[in-house]
């Protein structure tokens, strides 16, 4: 089967391109040219067999939401990580990650698989560290044929994309040791990598054997999302020698994918100060191109614990805004814990407000409609509306409502009661624009 790049620059409209098209509000042939360069991709794995809403990633594009969940090693429970699944799929996450290294990992990847409709990734080295311990009690015995095996597995479930750290050499992974880094590295594939390739004295599977990575990957168009194994882990090594090494290398693996046909993305940190995360982007941008870059938040301060939804999505805003295409969230338990389902959605609901500010810099003409919306439901006082517009719709009427206020319209909200402004100097509520002005009329 032909993978979406393939088809694109044989100049076929799948039907993925189709649905992308009419979701975005854009022409075919202008997605289709794009996804044929690369700036655009649509991950869709070919032996996936529900129906799944597929999302287009890419310049141009509004700025996507990724939210990860998954069992760990000190605690399995697929109900929960299902009702994880269900509640990121209802708040309208556009792609899903199971990060899943405890329990049986394949079975609980097709879990969620049925329970997740949408764009879903994985990280296929954590399917060989689990099978390390399960065959060697250490993970770290485990063989070249583990890693490509772990990746065949995901490929043939119909993972759409696959977290590959590609970049990282074994010359890369010696030099951890000797540059002085406060956080260390933090990538649990990276790090599983990293320490495999030290143990054995041998280069990274994933680039000994990117062909046989690229033959399976254009079998079921599954799309390389290549790994930042070195992303800082603390604001303190944001942009060090090892961060920047390995975004070299991606980039020339990235050319090697394209020239089969095969969709790519670029994984991003991290941990990064406030004032440069718009560098971080323009950085990664120069190097990589104009192919999606996805980043994890980034973190603009390192003591927000508990509240690590907060402090990432002020960076993922700035990095939205930057050109950033795929935002991985963060939820307050980042640093502490599993998350349970209701810090999944905490997690979204603020990297959803962390999208859309960011498209109302670089998409502004689009995204700026849904804020004219609510600007004028607002003006109006018709709170039916204002509570339909809010990006959590049930958040939004659980407090308009807790006091027992009059819920109808035209009347103020306890905030400010007979003091608002709408009911003070009712002429604002009316109004007609012209010529970019406001003529307010009695």
């Amino acid at each position: 089967m032909s993978t979406q790049l393939a088809a694109a620059r044989r100049g076929i409209t799948t039907d993925e391109m189709k649905q992308v098209a009419k979701d975005e509000g854009i022409a075919e042939e202008w997605l289709r040219s794009k996804i044929a360069t690369g700036s655009i991709i649509i991950p869709a794995n070919n032996a996936r067999p529900q129906k799944v809403h597929r999302v287009g990633i890419g310049k141009g594009l509004k700025t996507k939401v990724n939210v990860n969940i998954g069992t760990s090693t000190l605690k399995v429970d697929i109900d929960e990580e299902i009702e994880k699944a269900r509640i990121a799929v209802k708040h309208h996450a556009d792609t899903i990650m199971d990060l899943s290294d405890g329990g049986d990992v394949g079975s609980i990847r097709r879990i969620l698989l049925q329970n997740a409709p949408i764009t879903f990734g994985t990280v296929p080295i954590y399917e060989a560290y689990n099978r390390g311990v399960e065959k060697h009690k250490n993970p770290l015995d485990i063989t070249e044929d583990d890693f490509l095996n772990a990746f065949e597995n995901n490929a043939k479930d119909g993972v759409d994309y696959t977290t590959i750290h590609s970049g990282i050499t074994k010359e890369i992974a010696k030099r951890i040791l000797k540059v002085q880094r406060y956080g260390g590295v933090v990538s649990k594939g990276g790090t599983i990598t990293a320490a495999w390739m030290l143990k054995y004295d041998k280069e990274n599977p994933y680039i000994t054997h990117y062909d046989y990575l690229i033959e399976l990957a254009k079998k079921y168009d599954v799309t390389f999302s290549l790994g930042d194994a070195l992303r800082p882990g603390s604001i303190l090594d944001s942009h060090d020698e090892l961060q920047v090494q390995e975004m070299i290398n991606i980039s020339r693996l990235t050319k090697e994918a394209h020239e089969h046909d095969i969709q790519v993305m670029v994984e991003g940190p991290g941990h990064v100060p406030l004032n440069e995360v718009a560098a971080n982007v323009k950085l990664a941008k120069s190097l990589i191109g104009d192919v999606p870059y996805y980043v994890l938040g980034p973190l603009v301060t390192d003591v927000a614990s508990g509240y690590d939804h907060i402090s990432s999505a002020i960076g993922a805003a700035v990095a939205a805004s930057e050109g950033v295409d795929l935002l991985c969230y963060l939820t307050p338990a980042e640093h502490l814990a599993l998350p349970n389902a209701q810090e999944v959605r905490q997690g979204l609901i603020a990297y959803r407000i962390a999208a859309h500010a960011g498209d109302l810099v670089k998409n502004r003409e689009k995204a700026i409609i849904w804020d004219t919306k609510m600007t004028e439901a607002r003006r109006t006082l018709d709170w039916e509306k204002q509570i339909a517009l809010s990006i959590d719709p049930e958040e939004a009427a659980r407090i308009h409502n807790r006091s027992g206020q009059h819920t109808g319209n035209n009347v103020p909200c306890t905030m400010c009661g007979g003091a608002c402004v709408y009911m003070m100097f009712p002429q604002q509520r009316k109004y007609v624009k012209e010529n970019e002005n406001l003529q307010q009329v009695e």
